[in-house]
């Protein structure tokens, strides 16, 4: 059974520092190409920021981007889970809550992300592969 740490092992982690300004953390995210990103605080996770958070929570509301704080509109202390933990497991977390994103941690540190997409991504290829066995 595959873990979430199998699953982001040789990607790299992009995050932001919770004092950054959401323009900084938007161009950041489209230059990564990613729709969430971690928010650290003293290397610490400390929440979440996505597309939709900056929606919501500034643009929606009038908020001046180049000088509102990520720390102001992110997701504070996201729930996580852990490296070691089973992809159907954060499946059902994901299911469970409503949640997009999940960060990933071993202990207290900061591993990744994990996207729902990414989730389904793998199930699908698991499933392919599967199927080919049971052709052969």
């Amino acid at each position: 059974m595959a873990t979430l740490r199998d699953l982001v092992k040789d990607r790299k982690l992009y995050s932001i520092e919770a004092t950054r300004t959401v323009l900084e953390a938007a161009r950041y995210m489209m230059e990564h190409n990613v729709g969430a990103v971690p928010v650290l605080r003293e290397s610490t996770l400390a929440g979440i920021l996505s597309e939709r958070d900056i929606m919501n929570r500034v643009v929606a509301v009038g908020r001046t981007p180049g000088t509102t704080a990520v720390s102001e509109v992110m997701t504070a202390n996201p729930r996580s889970v852990s490296a070691d933990e089973s992809v159907e497991e954060c499946l059902f977390i994901m299911r469970e809550f409503g949640f997009r994103h999940l960060p990933i941690v071993d202990g207290k540190e900061l591993k990744g992300l994990i996207s729902l997409r990414d989730v389904l991504m793998h199930r699908a290829a698991e499933l392919d592969r599967q199927g080919r066995r049971a052709a052969s």
